[in-house]
Order: C-alpha cells, then structure tokens, then sequence
C-alpha cells in the first residue's frame, strides 16, 4: 500500500501527540502532516508561503480541522477551501472538542464531511481517531480531483 497523507490542524500539543499516534498506528508508512492553525492550513493546502515547496506533490487525502485555532479559525479555513475549485472536494472532518449544536451546523453549513467531538477521556480519543484512520486511509476513496496538488494561481488570480 502506498504512504497516504492526512493533514492534522491542531493547537493543542497534547492532542496532536495522540492523534498523530493513532493514526500513525494503523499504517506506520502513512504520514500525519501537522499545521497549528487556520493560515499555516490555507498555506499548506494551497502550497503558500513556508508550504511552497510542497507545491506539485498530491494533496492529503483527509483534513482534520480543529474550530478553535489561533489566526483564521477553522469555520473559516472550511469556507476558503470549499469555494476554491481546486480544494472545493477535499475532505474535511472536523475534529473538535466543542459540543455547541451551532459548531456542528456551521461545520455542515460550509461543507464539513464530518463532524467528530474529542472524546474526553484518552483512551477513548485514541479509539475515535483510530475509526477515522480506517475509514479516511483503508476504505474511503478519495476523488481523483484532489490527487494533484494546486497550482499557483494564474496571474492577476487572488486567493479569496
């Protein structure tokens, strides 16, 4: 099986250690790309700024987006990739600890392809995130739009 990327968008050291954990667990060749907050995730995705360099490698195959991160937050990270063709279907399941109804709508609302809350007690994070990994690595298929990374834009083209 070929190395798949999930990219992890998370501020919390503590919950990237164990997310990053389980999924590396499942599939030890798979690779969790880690960005800890709104920008550093517009600029990974669109292959921007530190990330440029990333530019023409394929896009992860799933984005767990945290809501509550410093610069641009994750309601608005969804927003900017699902009106953006070339990210327009990547997945993305937001991975959160907030268990406010209005977080879970706004997440459908932009275009979430999942809504998860952080389970509070670890092992049970740890056996969520372990679901996740199998579903978004072994049995989902991803769409073959999202197999190539973005392109600069063209000239005179801004990101909005």
């Amino acid at each position: 099986m070929n190395a798949r990327v999930i990219l992890l968008v998370e501020d919390n050291p503590q919950d990237e250690f164990l997310i990053r954990r389980s999924l590396t667990a499942l599939h030890p060749d798979n690779r969790v790309d880690v960005v800890r907050d709104g920008q550093q995730a517009l600029d990974y995705l669109f292959r921007e700024g530190e990330f440029v360099g990333l530019r023409g490698e394929a896009l992860p195959v799933a984005v767990l987006l945290d809501i509550d991160l410093p610069e641009v937050g994750g309601h608005e990270v969804l927003a900017r990739l699902r009106i953006d063709e070339r990210t327009q279907c990547l997945p993305v399941v937001i991975l959160t600890s907030s268990d406010a109804e209005k977080d879970c709508l706004k997440s459908y609302a932009h275009g979430a392809n999942g809504f998860v809350r952080k389970p509070l007690e670890l092992v049970d994070l740890v056996e969520a995130v372990k679901r996740l990994g199998v579903y978004w690595l072994d049995i989902n298929e991803s769409p073959a739009s999202v197999q190539a990374a973005p392109q600069a834009f063209p000239s005179g083209a801004t990101r909005h």
